[in-house]
């Protein structure tokens, strides 16, 4: 288990977390993917000093982005930080290489699957700022009515794009030498 304590890499490490959340979001919206991108920096945050601390960088991107260009990021936040709890959680648990990977992403992707679509279909009809916004209302004329369309689309959607943020992670954390990993609190 990783420690707990605070300091000043750890917190700049948080801050470079929401910063490539913002971006990454950023340009999910402005090319109108159907994925997200807004979780690469959360899940790098959980691998590297656990669950706690995975939460946060979505918290605050969320609320950043929600009070500047986006406000459902703001109502997502939850979702995201599931996600960074996941994170942290599984990157403690199993060793994330290979096709691993894969696995890895499904547990990542499930809670935060689950409140996202009942934060999506509750509170907006399935209708945000996402590209996979097309995918919902097109599946939504089907049998599967709105409901299932918010659900099947977020499953497809959220795991396509926590499985693109994790192999990036594991891309840098492959990059990292055990010394910058010792030294934000996560040697092995």
């Amino acid at each position: 288990m990783k420690t707990t304590s605070i300091n000043i890499r750890r917190i700049c490490l948080v801050a470079m977390a929401v910063a490539v959340n913002v971006a990454g979001g950023q340009i999910a919206l402005l090319l109108r993917l159907p994925v997200y991108l807004d979780s690469i920096g959360t899940i790098l945050v959980g691998a590297l000093l656990g669950p706690l601390y995975g939460m946060l960088p979505n918290l605050l991107s969320g609320i950043c982005l929600g009070l500047t260009t986006d406000i459902y990021s703001l109502y997502f936040a939850p979702a995201g930080m599931a996600v960074g709890l996941m994170a942290g959680l599984v990157f403690d648990k199993m060793a994330v290489k290979g096709r691993w990977i894969f696995l890895a992403a499904f547990f990542v992707t499930l809670p935060g699957t689950v409140i996202s679509a009942l934060i999506s279909a509750g509170l907006f009809g399935g209708v945000t700022s996402s590209g996979s916004t097309v995918l919902v209302q097109l599946l939504s004329k089907t049998p599967l009515g709105m409901a299932g369309s918010v659900v099947a689309v977020q499953i497809l959607t959220d795991y396509l794009d926590r499985l693109i943020s994790i192999f990036l992670v594991c891309a840098v954390l492959n990059a990292m030498t055990a010394d910058m990993r010792a030294t934000l609190g996560k040697g092995k």
